[in-house]
């Protein structure tokens, strides 16, 4: 294992550590009825929340990228991941002030989502808001950049050809 994916690791346990289990554990909760469907059985408070303290021990417990990425993989499914990497990525480009369409567009994604993440970005906890300024702050991940900005080029690209196109028909 590289000093790099220690390094990532142990930030990772890091942050966690810092806005605390419990606060990590309710930011779940709140995320969690927008990922996927619920039982509509409630079960005991005790029990949820010694859940949710279980399941952020065992995150704190990992100890690098690779065990994380099994950990993610067992856990969740391949949409599920999406979905949480889509809104790191509009997290990210509503720091960047990428407008909502191009996010949209580039990442697939309704307004509504887009807004979700935005209202939790300005207005919900403080973790969300420092992972996404560590990100960036970081300046590591210019390859996702890079990408990004080929895909929001080429749907406006595509979208001025469109426009064109039917420009030219009316004429």
């Amino acid at each position: 294992m590289s000093a790099e994916k220690r390094l990532v690791s142990a930030e990772f346990q890091l942050e966690i550590r810092e806005i605390g289990v419990s606060k990590f554990s309710q930011r779940l909760r709140l995320c969690s009825f927008k990922m996927s469907q619920l039982s509509k059985l409630p079960i005991r408070r005790d029990l949820e929340e010694q859940m949710f303290d279980l399941f952020t021990s065992t995150i704190v417990s990992l100890k690098d990228k690779i065990e994380i990425e099994d950990f993610l993989s067992d856990l969740l499914s391949p949409i599920e991941k999406l979905m949480l990497a889509k809104r790191l990525a509009i997290a990210l480009m509503l720091e960047k002030e990428y407008t909502y369409p191009m996010i949209g567009k580039s990442l697939r994604v309704t307004p509504t989502t887009i807004a979700s993440v935005s209202m939790q970005l300005r207005y919900a906890g403080k973790g969300y808001k420092k992972i996404v300024e560590k990100i960036l702050s970081e300046g590591e991940y210019e390859a996702f950049w890079s990408v990004v900005e080929d895909v929001v080029e080429s749907t406006v690209v595509t979208k001025n050809k469109k426009s064109s196109s039917k420009q030219k028909r009316h004429k």
